[in-house]
């Protein structure tokens, strides 16, 4: 079974709305579009670059092909190399076609059609951006990774990874870095259900 894997930018506070910059996705009168841009350092180009190195198939949102498809296939300096010939997955309800080169539209359930791709023989599959397609995938398929980019900043509001309505479960850190910038970068795997506890006396005392 393949790897499905998560990547994602998050401030503090859980957002991961439009990091990228203005026009990304203002919905919901979100106003903090690029929020991560100025921590990025060499160190996060360096990691990212490590992950992008890995065979991998991508799976994508409408809205993070769209921004994708209109920016990678214009870039001349080889860091998107990787990620144009890459094989991509689009989950859309409304695009007809998806014309950036080695993509595949996917129609139907979403969850059955990514677990039928997790069962198949392939590389690891990795999510970027895509923050409606995840909230599905978390309800209906087993992710296997997240790979948190978190930002030492504060919104107070926006689209979250985990939002109302994720399905408990458990996590391992598998292991933690940290930027120049105060990034920190954390990759988990999933490790079963929740464990509960109390830190209650044994013996109640009369209070």
């Amino acid at each position: 079974m393949r790897k499905l894997a998560v990547g994602t930018f998050l401030t503090l506070d859980g957002v991961m709305q439009a990091p990228g910059g203005p026009g990304e996705d203002p919905s919901g009168g979100f106003t903090h579009e690029g929020w991560s841009v100025n921590y990025w350092d060499d160190r996060m180009g360096q990691i990212m670059g490590e992950f992008m190195s890995r065979p991998y198939d991508v799976l994508l949102g409408r809205k993070t092909y769209e921004i994708f498809a209109a920016h990678w296939p214009k870039v001349t300096d080889g860091s998107g190399d990787s990620l144009n010939s890459a094989k991509k997955y689009v989950a859309s309800k409304t695009l007809q076609t998806v014309d950036w080169n080695n993509s595949t539209l996917i129609k139907g359930d979403v969850g059955e059609q990514v677990a039928a791709l997790k069962d198949q023989s392939g590389p690891e599959i990795q999510v970027h951006g895509s923050g409606n397609l995840i909230q599905t995938l978390m309800k209906n398929v087993p992710i296997d990774e997240y790979r948190l980019r978190v930002f030492p900043v504060l919104l107070g509001g926006g689209k979250r990874l985990f939002a109302d309505g994720t399905t408990p479960a458990g996590l391992k850190l598998l292991g933690t870095q940290t930027s120049s910038t105060g990034v920190v970068i954390a990759i988990y795997e999933r490790a079963g259900e929740v464990k509960y506890g109390s830190f209650a006396l044994e013996e109640p005392t009369e209070a």
